[in-house]
């Protein structure tokens, strides 16, 4: 029998054939790959949240091999000498285990955690980068929508996640998300009880918490994620204003090869990043605060950074209570001061930026589908609502440590505690007032290089003794280089260049004046252009007659 040969050239195509024939893939895949992608860098903003949350499903997959959410009670017998015999629950003693005695467990343990954190902030700027640029306008308000979702389930992981070694500082969290809890009117009690299996702490909150952690809330965060990145494949991509960029087009590389070779470079560039943070810097030592016991809380306790706005809200809220009647029952009913900064203010934070992309349009009667992006310059109003935000978190960010500040620089802490209730009260104001008017400056600062064209440092004298600074027309479209004018003049016919929502040049090297740059590192990979010829202007002459 003869022996059929195998054409090794025509090998994949015949199996991708075969495969579209079977599951028609090939339509799919030809948009998937073909997808344009802008190149700048505020777009790896998002990226870097990916990427990071790729290297927390791989950490927390080997750290679940060896860790035990058990609550009962053990006596440490491992390679920690100053804790040995003493009696903690079996999730500390494991945790311990894996930072002791697990070949790369601490790596592994420092890696979970500092990904974790660089997740959370890549969330935090890719939505300002989102806010500030007007990328959530419509046909985005949905994509906006599960970005802030993302916050949330993200923080709630990152909570859950340090609160699961049952150490000092994790289970004072857990005390303090208690007390926030039977804070909540009416139901409070139940839910308190019903989450804990009875008085804190119980005994099953680790167990519970556990699975929350390594199944729920990933799997939630797997859902919006994927959610997230089909609306950006079915929509068009944002980008920046510039030559050959419309509303309907995006400029920029493909999917497949240029994005997915710059995209498996990058993510090695995260994952080495996070690599070195874990293997460099020590994060959350929780053989140093020893195991939990109700009865002991030390200072300093302050959760992770994307946490700590609410205990700077606690720290800072008066302790007002309201006392109030209950259809003449008992003696009454108590809103405790905790419920106010730690239940009600997340609950405004998370529901003013899902509904603030409708709000917008409401306001500007903006009905138009934007694909393109705006400078923060260019929507005023917006930039400094986004200034006013942020100082809003700051101010609170750092009231979650005045306890810490107080004791390093010898400050009273009652005085940092009024420093922050009055700087919640002005700092953010004057925020919005200070980014307003940097937006108006920077706006004028424009039109005056449109209108006049760019400073280029020369001074001329006219003839009646004036200095005046000569002035770089900006080229017009087409009509190739404009020329220069003397002081202020040099308008395009009387009016400025139309701004077009991109950077205005405001240097001469940014128009041509200096000489392209060389491409190459160590050595030039290419020769210089030879200087353009300029051409010279014949002057107009006339012809003098006698005037016969």
């Amino acid at each position: 029998m003869k022996r059929r040969k195998i054409d090794v050239r025509a090998l994949p195509a015949n199996s991708a054939k075969a495969l579209d024939e079977r599951f028609q893939a090939a339509t799919p895949l030809r948009r998937i790959l073909n997808k344009v992608f802008p190149d700048h860098w505020s777009f790896l903003l998002g990226e870097i949240a990916l990427y990071s949350f790729i290297v927390l499903l791989l950490s927390g997959v080997f750290l679940a091999l060896f860790f035990d959410p058990s609550m009962r009670e053990v006596v440490y017998d491992g390679s920690y000498t100053p804790l040995r015999g003493v009696e903690m629950s079996n999730a500390y003693n494991t945790a311990l285990h894996i930072s002791f005695d697990v070949r790369g467990g601490l790596f592994m343990r420092q890696m979970h955690h500092w990904s974790a954190l660089l997740f959370m902030a890549a969330i935090v700027v890719h939505m300002f980068r989102v806010f500030f640029t007007g990328a959530f306008r419509k046909p985005r308000e949905a994509n906006w929508i599960v970005g802030v979702l993302l916050f949330w389930m993200g923080f709630i992981e990152g909570f859950g996640g340090y609160s699961l070694p049952d150490d000092a500082l994790s289970g004072t969290g857990l005390r303090i998300a208690s007390a926030i809890m039977l804070s909540i009117p009416i139901v409070g009690t139940w839910v308190t009880t019903s989450l804990f299996g009875g008085e804190f702490p119980g005994e099953v909150i680790l167990d519970r918490l556990y699975i929350l952690h390594v199944l729920l809330v990933p799997g939630a965060l797997l859902a919006l994620i994927t959610v997230h990145m089909g609306l950006l494949v079915k929509q068009k991509h944002t980008q920046w204003p510039g030559p050959g960029r419309t509303n309907t087009n995006v400029v920029g590389v493909r999917m497949f090869p240029g994005f997915a070779a710059k995209a498996g470079g990058f993510f090695m560039i995260v994952f080495a990043m996070i690599a070195a943070l874990a293997g460099l810097f020590q994060i959350n030592p929780i053989w140093q605060f020893g195991p939990y016991k109700a009865a002991v809380v030390s200072a300093a306790s302050q959760p992770d950074w994307y946490v700590m706005f609410l205990d700077g809200s606690t720290r800072l809220f008066p302790a007002w209570e309201i006392r109030f009647g209950l259809f003449g029952w008992g003696d009454g009913y108590t809103i405790p001061a905790i419920f106010w900064p730690t239940v009600v203010l997340p609950g405004i934070l998370t529901m003013l930026p899902i509904f603030y992309p409708f709000i917008e349009a409401r306001f500007s009667k903006d009905k138009a589908v934007h694909n393109m992006l705006q400078r923060p310059r260019d929507n005023p109003f917006r930039t400094a609502l986004g200034a006013m935000a942020v100082a809003f978190y700051v101010v609170l960010l750092i009231s979650g440590g005045n306890d810490v500040l107080a004791d390093k620089f010898n400050i009273s802490l009652n005085a940092m505690t009024w420093a922050g209730r009055i700087g919640i009260l002005v700092i953010p104001p004057l925020a919005y007032y200070a980014a307003y008017r940097i937006a108006l400056g920077l706006q004028q600062h424009d039109r005056e290089v449109l209108v006049h064209g760019v400073e280029t440092g020369i001074i001329r004298r006219m003839p009646d003794g004036r200095f005046v600074e000569i002035h770089q027309p900006l080229p017009v479209a087409g009509n190739g280089n404009g020329h220069g004018s003397n002081g202020h003049g040099g308008e395009h016919d009387g009016h400025g260049l139309d701004y077009a929502g991109w950077v205005v040049p405001k240097k001469m090297n940014r128009i041509g004046a200096l000489a392209p740059v060389v491409k190459g590192f160590f050595y030039p990979i290419e020769k210089a252009a030879p200087p353009a010829p300029r051409a010279i202007e014949e002057p107009d002459r006339e012809e003098i007659t006698s005037g016969r």
